[in-house]
C-alpha cells in the first residue's frame, strides 16, 4: 500500500521557467475563489467602520488585515509556479491552504472593528504550515535546491511561532510586533532566495497577478450594481445614484485598461527586481481593494446614510484610485511611456484628486474622468510576440 501511495506522488521538481504559453491551472483558480471571500469581507467591515465615522481605526485595520489576504495569496502563487507538479498530496495540502484562508476571512470583522486577530492568526498559520510542508517536500525531491528550501521551510516556521505568541502580547506591544512580523515575513523571501533562487516563469506570475486584480475590481462592480438596486429600492435620488453607477463602471473599466495595457513580465527578470514587482502590489492590490469601499461610501451619502461627507467622504473614493494609478505608473509605466504620454497619465492623476474638494456627484465623475485620461495616455495595449 505504501509503495502504490508513493508511485501515485509525482517528484516536486522545478517547473520549466521558460515553458511558453503557460495559464493560470484550474486549482490555481479554484485557490483564488476562496480569496474573493476574503478581499470581499474585508472590503464590507472596511466600509461599515466608515460610514460609522471610524476612518482612522478602519483603515489601519485593513491594511493591517489585507496583509494577511495579501501575503498568503502571493506565497502560494510563487510557489506554483515554480514546484506545481498537481499530483494529489500538492491538491491536498492546496485545499488546507484555503480552508486557512476561509478561517481567517472568519475573523476579518473582529480584527477590524476589535484588534481581535485570534481567528485570522488561527487560519493564518493553517495556512502558512501547509505551505511549510510544501517546501519541506520541494526540498527533499530537489538536492540542488534543498538549502533554499530548507531556509524557506525553518523562516516560515519561526515567524509563525511569533505570531501565535503575539497574541499573549499586552495590546500596545502587540500593535508593535505586528509591524516587527511583517517585516520578519517578507524578509524571508530574501534570505532563502540569496542562497540559490528557485525559477519562475515571469508570463505565468504575472498573469496571476492580473487575475488578483481583476478580482479586486470585480468588488467595484458589485458596488456599481448596488448603486442601481438601492435606486430601485428607494425610489429616491435615483439620478444622482445612477451617476454614481455608471462613473464606478467606467473608473474600474479605466484601471483595469491601465493596469493591462502593457506586459509585465519584462519587469521580473532578476531576483531584486522580482521581489520590487511581488511587495509592491501589496499597495496597488489593496488600493483596488478599497476603491469599492469608495464607491460605496457615495451611494451612502446619496441617500442620507453616512456620516461621512465632503471632503473625508470624497477622499476615501479619490485616493485609492490615485494610489492604484501611481502604483501601476511606478511599477511598469514609467518604464515605457513616453514623456508627453507620463504628463497626460499625472494629468489624469491630478482629476482624479482635483474630485475629493467637488461637492455632489463631482467626485465621482471626475475620478472616472482621471481616469478614463489616464486609460488613454497608456494607447493602445503591446501586441504579445510571436
Amino acid at each position: 500500500m505504501a509503495n502504490e501511495t508513493r508511485r501515485l506522488l509525482k517528484p516536486m521538481v522545478p517547473r520549466d521557467p521558460s515553458e511558453q504559453h503557460r495559464a493560470a491551472s484550474s486549482l490555481e483558480l479554484f485557490f483564488d475563489l476562496v480569496f474573493v471571500v476574503a478581499v470581499s469581507f474585508s472590503a464590507v467591515q472596511l466600509h461599515h467602520m466608515v460610514v460609522e465615522g471610524h476612518l482612522a481605526s478602519g483603515v489601519l485595520g485593513y491594511m493591517m488585515v489585507f496583509f494577511a489576504i495579501w501575503w498568503s495569496w502571493v506565497n502560494f502563487s510563487w510557489f506554483a509556479t515554480s514546484f506545481d507538479n498537481d499530483d494529489w498530496l500538492y491538491r491536498v495540502l492546496t485545499l488546507i491552504q484555503m480552508a486557512g484562508v476561509l478561517v481567517l476571512a472568519a475573523g476579518v470583522a473582529e480584527a477590524i472593528e476589535h484588534r481581535d486577530f485570534a481567528v485570522i492568526t488561527l487560519g493564518y498559520v493553517i495556512m502558512r504550515l501547509a505551505m511549510v510542508s510544501q517546501w519541506i517536500r520541494a526540498g527533499l525531491s530537489n538536492p540542488g535546491i534543498r538549502a533554499t528550501a530548507q531556509r524557506y521551510a525553518l523562516g516560515i516556521t519561526l515567524v509563525q511561532l511569533a505570531w501565535i505568541a503575539r497574541l499573549f502580547l499586552p495590546e500596545q506591544a502587540g500593535f508593535i510586533a505586528f509591524f516587527v512580523l511583517v517585516i520578519a515575513e517578507i524578509s524571508v523571501p530574501i534570505w532563502a532566495e540569496s542562497r540559490l533562487s528557485t525559477p519562475w516563469n515571469p508570463g505565468h506570475i504575472t498573469e496571476r497577478y492580473g487575475l488578483f486584480t481583476l478580482i479586486l475590481l470585480g468588488e467595484s462592480i458589485l458596488a456599481s450594481a448596488n448603486a442601481v438596486v438601492k435606486g430601485l429600492d428607494i425610489a429616491e435620488n435615483v439620478n444622482d445614484l445612477l451617476v454614481i453607477s455608471a462613473a464606478a463602471l467606467v473608473t474600474a473599466a479605466g484601471m483595469w485598461w491601465t493596469y493591462f495595457s502593457r506586459e509585465h513580465h519584462r519587469h521580473i527578470g532578476s531576483l531584486r527586481s522580482s521581489l520590487a514587482y511581488g511587495y509592491f502590489h501589496y499597495f496597488i492590490f489593496a488600493a483596488a481593494g478599497a476603491f469599492s469601499v469608495g464607491v460605496e461610501v457615495a451611494i451612502d451619502s446619496a441617500i442620507g446614510e453616512s456620516e461621512i461627507s465632503g471632503v473625508t467622504g470624497a477622499a476615501i473614493l479619490s485616493l485609492p484610485v490615485s494610489l492604484f494609478l501611481l502604483g501601476i505608473w511606478a511599477l511598469t509605466l514609467r518604464y515605457q511611456l513616453a514623456r508627453i504620454q507620463s504628463f497626460c497619465f499625472f494629468a489624469g492623476i491630478i482629476i482624479v484628486l482635483a474630485g475629493t474638494v467637488l461637492p455632489g456627484s463631482g467626485p465621482v465623475l471626475a475620478v472616472a474622468a482621471g481616469v478614463v485620461l489616464c486609460a488613454a495616455a497608456t494607447g493602445r495595449r503591446e501586441p504579445l510576440p510571436a
